[in-house]
């Protein structure tokens, strides 16, 4: 089992984003009709982000094809994801998704997860030579910056659950963004945020994991999202309280590996989205600790069993394929 991201890896994740980030259907839009002149196809409500059966599955498409290319600007389908750039991001069509979240009806449209993954990929944009695709993005990228600046201080209270919903994810991938921008003050607002959602957070039992749907651990997201925002010589006492025993393998909930029973099923799919997200962020913070650490150990052995369990069935059905490859990217990179 690969535990790192080679070119081969690469680019057929990128072969696999590149056939569905483009294909309109089957599509889930998520779409609120005001009136009858909104039942538009999903091509004329997105002209960039139509593809991969839903928005935000489609950014994060394109962002692993940016991530691909700046990892390996001279691989086997660089010359594949320039074409689509060129073809997509262009200020046109940004225009276009401008205009639908300018929309009423679009207010809390795609909040938190599709803000996130659109921010992290303005990122990745942001990390190759070509900056007319960044440049192009830059418009919607200022409407959901400005919108997680508005949004966070209004939400009294996180969203826990292990799907889109899940706020801490939603924070991890923003600071990517405000980092690379160098936005102090995004970053700060998400720190925060942070320390008023999570920062007294203690002894999780992570009890309710795995859901049947989830995709990702409310547990290891919480503090996969506390180490990227705190300082290290904060986040070790914090971490230190929040999963007291893992250096014995407790919550033994989290160090099993979930079982997927019907990958045909899009909700019971998430669950291979599950390993992937439990392995990046076991090896996320394992990282994170020193050398000898007691807590090390099991949970990088953790998160080679959840990457062995996850990363076969990145591809085989559409329901797993239009989206896991972008968390075995996370996962591999870690």
């Amino acid at each position: 089992m690969p535990n790192a991201l080679t070119p081969e890896i690469a680019a057929r994740f990128a072969m696999v984003a590149l056939g569905h980030v483009a294909r309109e259907y089957p599509n889930k839009p998520g779409h609120v009709l005001a009136g009858p002149e909104d039942a538009r196809t999903p091509a004329a409500l997105h002209p960039v982000f139509h593809g991969s059966y839903d928005w935000h599955s489609c950014v994060h498409g394109y962002w692993l094809l940016a991530r691909v290319l700046r990892l390996f600007p001279d691989g086997t389908q660089a010359d594949a994801i320039r074409k689509q750039f060129d073809a997509q991001l262009v200020p046109d069509k940004v225009a276009g998704e401008c205009a639908y979240f300018a929309a009423p009806t679009a207010r809390g449209y795609e909040r938190p997860y599709g803000w996130a993954w659109l921010l992290k990929l303005a990122d990745a944009l942001s990390g190759l030579p070509e900056s007319r695709w960044a440049e192009a993005l830059a418009p919607l990228t200022g409407m959901i910056v400005q919108r997680v600046c508005a949004f966070l201080p209004i939400a009294p209270y996180p969203v826990r659950v292990g799907t889109h919903f899940n706020t801490a994810f939603a924070l991890r991938l923003a600071a990517d963004y405000a980092e690379g921008a160098g936005d102090a003050a995004l970053f700060d607002l998400l720190l925060r945020t942070a320390e008023r959602w999570y920062g007294a957070d203690t002894d999780c039992p992570a009890w309710g994991e795995p859901g049947g749907d989830d995709f990702l651990s409310s547990a290891l997201i919480e503090a996969e999202c506390l180490r990227r925002l705190l300082p290290a010589d904060r986040f070790r006492p914090w971490f230190d309280r929040f999963l007291p025993d893992l250096a014995a393998g407790r919550p033994a909930t989290l160090f099993r590996p979930a079982t997927v029973t019907d990958r045909s099923d899009g909700k019971i799919a998430h669950l291979d989205g599950l390993n992937l997200s439990r392995a990046w962020c076991f090896r996320s913070l394992a990282a994170a600790l020193e050398p000898n650490d007691p807590r090390r150990p099991p949970l990088s052995s953790a998160a080679e069993a959840h990457l062995a369990a996850g990363l076969p069935h990145v591809t085989g059905d559409y329901m797993g394929e239009h989206w896991l490859a972008t968390f075995a990217v996370l996962a591999l990179e870690a």
